[in-house]
């Protein structure tokens, strides 16, 4: 049975100084949740200042996208870092945020970590436990986005952390339910009328088909469509579109 309400997320507040990454204002017309950069992996804070404000004046949920300390490569690399210093990156990364999203007249909501940081902790137990401690320490009732069924949520949980399971529009699936990397070959989608065709079965009935051809059973209270894609705005768009024809809401989960 399909869900009554989605969530639909982005990843915005990526530009740094001149360099400006995708369409922000556009895509907080189209989403319900804002997963706001922290200045880790991207963005400067005059950039997630004005982020946070047009995201308040949307009434569009903001979250904070942690991730290393990685502004060269996009937070896209792993990093071998200490959990003692991962908690700390992460509680000092939300307490930006939480500061900008404040003098703007809103408030983070829950933590979604980014790319290489997102995938790690999947699996790698020290860096979930680390990532998972960070957020409980800041404030218990931060909902936290991620894979369903990943080490970082079983951390999560056992702290009392909510949960929120989420999947991506664009990105290639594995068999084993993890992201294809961005390295190989169809990692991520562009045919816009297959991206929304593939959430509409996401949603309606929780099945995904992986890069193999493979049927995947997926969890999913959150979509999201990265808004540094080509064509993001037009996929978020078309996504938005299906689902609300095929009778689904959209509202932020948090």
């Amino acid at each position: 049975m399909s869900a009554a309400t989605i969530d639909l997320n982005a990843d915005l507040g990526e530009g740094f100084g001149v360099w400006r990454l995708g369409d922000d204002e556009a895509m907080l017309d189209v989403v319900s949740s804002a997963n706001i950069a922290c200045g880790f992996h991207a963005g400067d804070p005059a950039g997630l200042a004005s982020a946070c404000r047009a995201a308040a004046d949307r009434g569009v949920r903001i979250g904070a996208q942690v991730g290393y300390r990685d502004l060269a490569g996009f937070g896209r690399r792993f990093i071998d870092v200490s959990p003692t210093d991962l908690t700390a990156d992460v509680i000092y990364q939300i307490g930006a945020l939480a500061a900008l999203a404040h003098a703007a007249g809103a408030a983070v909501s829950y933590v979604k970590p980014h790319g290489a940081l997102y995938n790690t902790i999947v699996n790698h137990r020290a860096q979930a436990e680390a990532v998972a401690q960070a957020v409980h320490a800041v404030d218990p009732d931060l909902a936290v986005l991620g894979l369903a069924g990943s080490t970082f949520f079983d951390a999560a949980q056992s702290l009392g952390l909510r949960t929120v399971p989420e999947a991506f529009a664009d990105r290639a699936y594995r068999p084993d339910g993890t992201l294809v990397p961005r390295t190989d070959s169809g990692a991520v989608l562009h045919d816009v009328a297959e991206i929304a065709e593939r959430v509409a079965i996401m949603v309606d009935r929780g099945k995904l088909t992986a890069i193999d051809g493979t049927i995947i059973d997926v969890t999913v209270e959150s979509v999201c469509v990265h808004g540094d894609s080509p064509g993001a705005v037009a996929i978020a768009h078309a996504v938005r579109d299906r689902l609300i024809a095929d009778g689904i809401s959209l509202a932020a989960f948090a």
